[in-house]
């Protein structure tokens, strides 16, 4: 997945993160090591989001590695922004996803949830896209069967994508479609079967039972479905993302992560502060509305991102 990064990905990154970059890479003009420059990047890593415990570890991180190591030569800022970036990585490493046994399922069943405007439909749509543009064969299931618009929109990124959806009309079970959407992946051979789901608040409870039951029953038609069972969050929500993460892992048991509307947001520093408080892994963030603007996560790129533009390969 880097190499998707090394290709194409960098700029978009880079210009996604942009607004939360400035909140931060404004304090090495000239870096002057003091107790007040410490206290603002502080203070600037709270206000992208990070939040204050996160920020405060990081800062102690940070006055531990330059008492250890000093810079060769004075204050330099640029010495500076790479030592950051090199700790940030390292927090962000606990974001980073590491070989699923999910992919040597065939199909692989992701299941997408998360709450009302996190934008779970057009994600499918862009993960629909990734996984076809690297020879996969990718079904679809239309869950969401409480949002009038739903079905359609999910019809509209099959036909641009050429991949089938399973999208029965009418008020059908959620349960049931996607019982069905996993036995039709297995007898048509694909190699993914993306199902989505209805937006629900965590306090909805009887929402969120409905969606354990679409796990139970995805189960009775393959075992171990579904094989990763995603949470879209919103980057612009901050720290509410990190209770959202909480509830929907707690009754769930989430797999991944995938954050949208990074480039709408000054608040990217949320993932440093999942990292701290709900270290999930994150499959994808969405740093832009093109399709090709849903990138795998990388935890180095993303970190130096936040620091200052990457420079393409």
């Amino acid at each position: 997945m880097r190499g998707f990064l090394d290709r194409i990905g960098l700029s978009k990154l880079g210009a996604g993160l942009s607004k939360t970059r400035a909140q931060i890479s404004q304090l090495f003009g000239s870096a002057q090591l003091d107790d007040d420059w410490f206290e603002e990047v502080e203070s600037a890593l709270i206000m992208a989001d990070v939040g204050a415990r996160a920020s405060q570890a990081i800062v102690k991180d940070l006055r531990d590695s330059l008492r250890k190591e000093p810079l060769p030569v004075g204050d330099d800022p640029q010495a500076v922004r790479r030592r950051l970036a090199d700790i940030l990585a390292s927090r962000l490493q606990r974001l980073q996803p590491s070989d699923s046994q999910a992919a040597s399922f065939s199909p692989r069943v992701v299941m997408l949830v998360g709450v009302n405007g996190a934008g779970k439909t057009t994600t499918i749509g862009k993960l629909t896209h990734f996984e076809t543009q690297r020879g996969n064969k990718v079904l679809l299931a239309a869950g969401d069967t409480f949002r009038a618009a739903a079905r359609e929109q999910l019809l509209t990124w099959g036909t641009r994508n050429s991949v089938d959806v399973i999208a029965p009309t009418g008020q059908a079970d959620p349960a049931a479609i996607a019982f069905d959407a996993v036995s039709a992946g297995l007898a048509r051979q694909v190699d993914c079967v993306i199902v989505d789901t209805a937006g629900r608040l965590p306090t909805q409870l009887h929402l969120m039972e409905e969606l354990k039951k679409v796990k139970r029953v995805m189960a009775k038609a393959m075992a171990q479905a579904p094989h990763e069972t995603w949470l879209v969050v919103d980057g612009g929500t901050g720290q509410n993302a990190l209770a959202q993460v909480k509830a929907f892992h707690e009754a769930l048991g989430l797999t991944g992560l995938v954050v949208t509307k990074l480039d709408g947001t000054a608040k990217g520093g949320v993932l440093l502060a999942l990292a701290e408080q709900q270290p999930i892994p994150v499959a994808f963030i969405g740093v832009g509305e093109g399709l090709e603007d849903l990138q795998p996560f990388d935890a180095q790129a993303f970190a130096q991102a936040l620091i200052e533009a990457p420079e393409l390969p």
